[in-house]
């Protein structure tokens, strides 16, 4: 499933460029077999109270199913007429720093022995088409394209053997970047350069699990102002999702809805030569294969 989240708030389901109410597709789905439609209540408005519920999901499968046959068209509407939110409100985001090979080499320093994680707040969170507006004082603003892991179930203390099974299903995000916070100050406040207000696009749909496969050999790539500046592969990643999950829960329980950004390929801006920082009316494209197309602009 490729679930969303649309304006109200209210949680729908992508069946190819269109998009189907969840709760509606299911009442109706629940009155064509003669069941009580009342029970289309079990589909939230919350995307992490929908993945965090196996019935609800089971729930959401029934009611996209139901919506995608042909004689059910009145219960999709064209996804370009619909204003997507960001899919889901984590709970909290953890970052990786330097977790593509590619990306290491260009940043340089020393080997990572593990993770090297920093936080997003959930108010850094904006959707898909969303204008990032660039604070004024801001001058180095970079982009980041980035697989988000969502997690569906509690993990605390998982192995690696099993952390995909606290997978709900992938994102796509940017991770947006105030270098200056990072590189140019005497101690990096690296949370604080990647969490200011919009600087974490994501979405536009929550990809499940089960529709996107095990992350190994995902192709990522961005375009600014319709320009690749970005082209790599889950295949290059140091710490695998697996890998990241399990060395968090170590720490850290992780909860449904909470998003793991789990690096960016080499070709960032402040690493080219000269550097290439983002300015307003930049327009970024993001997609990561199998998850989903990420689009917003700079203000």
């Amino acid at each position: 499933m490729r679930l969303v989240t649309v304006e109200g708030p209210a949680l729908g389901g992508l069946v190819g460029e269109e998009v189907a109410l969840l709760r509606p597709a299911l009442a109706a789905a629940m009155r064509a077999g003669g069941e009580d439609p009342a029970g289309a209540a079990i589909i939230p408005d919350d995307m992490v109270a929908l993945i965090a519920n196996e019935a609800a999901m089971v729930a959401a499968g029934r009611a996209i199913a139901f919506a995608a046959r042909a004689e059910n068209a009145a219960l999709r509407s064209p996804l370009s007429a619909a204003r997507l939110l960001a899919p889901l409100k984590p709970g909290k985001i953890l970052g990786i720093g330097r977790n593509y090979g590619d990306h290491a080499k260009e940043v340089g320093g020393p080997k990572l022995e593990a993770p090297r994680i920093f936080m997003k707040p959930a108010s850094s969170v904006i959707g898909p088409g969303a204008v990032v507006r660039i604070p004024p004082a801001v001058k180095k603003p970079d982009w980041e394209a980035e697989l988000g892991v969502v997690i569906g179930r509690r993990a605390k203390e998982v192995d690696e053997q099993t952390a995909l099974d606290h997978v709900a299903g992938y994102t796509v995000l940017d991770d947006v970047s105030a270098r200056e916070f990072q590189f140019d100050v005497p101690l990096a406040m690296t949370s604080f350069a990647k969490g200011m207000d919009g600087f974490c696009p994501m979405g536009p749909c929550l990809a499940t699990a089960d529709e996107v496969g095990e992350p190994w050999a995902l192709d990522i790539r961005c375009w600014l102002n319709g320009e690749e500046v970005q082209h790599g592969n889950t295949r290059d990643l140091i710490f695998p999702v697996p890998a990241l999950i399990a060395f968090i829960s170590r720490y850290m329980t992780l909860e449904p809805g909470d998003v793991i950004a789990t690096g960016t390929p080499a070709g960032v801006g402040h690493f080219r030569d000269p550097p290439r920082y983002l300015q307003p009316g930049d327009v970024l494209r993001m997609e990561v294969e199998r998850v989903g197309v990420l689009e917003h602009s700079i203000g």
